[in-house]
C-alpha cells in the first residue's frame, strides 16, 4: 500500500509545484467584492465590484461583468494565491477549469497559464452571506505587450 502511495504523493507534488512563476496574483475575498495585488507590481491593488446595470456598456454581462478586470497576459505562467478576510468564498471560473475555496487565515494556490486572449468570467459559487451571488469574478488575458502597457498605466495613476 506504501509502495504506491508514496511515488502517487511525490508525483501530485511535482504536478502542482510552480516553480518560477512570472507573475503572483494574491486575490482577497471580501463579502460582495474581491481584492486583488500583484506581488510583482507592488503598485497594483485594486478592488473587484459588480457593474451596476445602469453602467453597464452594449455587450457586456449582467450579474458578471465588474468595474476592474484581473488583467494577465497569455502564455505565461501565473501564480494565484487565494484567500478570504472574513468568510469563506470560492474564486471560481469555469470556462478555464478553476476553483479555488477562498477560506480566512489559509493561502490556496493555483497555476493559471492561458494560451489565448478573450475575457472570462465566474463567481463565487459558495454560500457565504447575503447577496453571495453577486460577487462576480472577470479575468481579461491579453498578449505581453499589452499587459506591460497595461501594468505601466495602471502603476502611474
Amino acid at each position: 500500500m506504501i509502495s504506491l502511495a508514496l511515488p502517487s504523493l511525490r508525483l501530485l507534488h511535482l504536478i502542482d509545484e510552480l516553480n518560477q512563476p512570472v507573475i503572483t496574483i494574491k486575490i482577497i475575498g471580501h463579502q460582495w467584492y474581491w481584492r486583488c495585488e500583484y506581488s510583482d507590481f507592488p503598485h497594483i491593488i485594486f478592488d473587484s465590484f459588480i457593474t451596476h446595470d445602469l453602467h453597464l456598456n452594449k455587450g457586456e454581462f449582467r450579474l458578471l461583468e465588474v468595474d476592474n478586470r484581473i488583467v494577465i497576459p497569455i502564455l505565461t505562467e501565473i501564480r494565484l494565491l487565494v484567500t478570504a478576510s472574513d468568510v469563506i468564498h470560492a474564486w471560481t471560473i469555469p470556462s478555464i477549469g478553476l476553483k479555488a475555496d477562498a477560506i480566512p487565515g489559509r493561502l490556496n494556490k493555483l497555476r493559471l497559464i492561458i494560451n489565448r486572449a478573450g475575457i472570462f468570467y465566474g463567481q463565487c459559487s459558495e454560500i457565504c452571506g447575503a447577496n453571495y451571488s453577486f460577487i462576480p469574478i472577470a479575468v481579461e488575458s491579453i498578449n505581453m505587450k499589452s499587459f506591460i502597457k497595461w501594468s505601466n498605466i495602471y502603476s502611474s495613476s
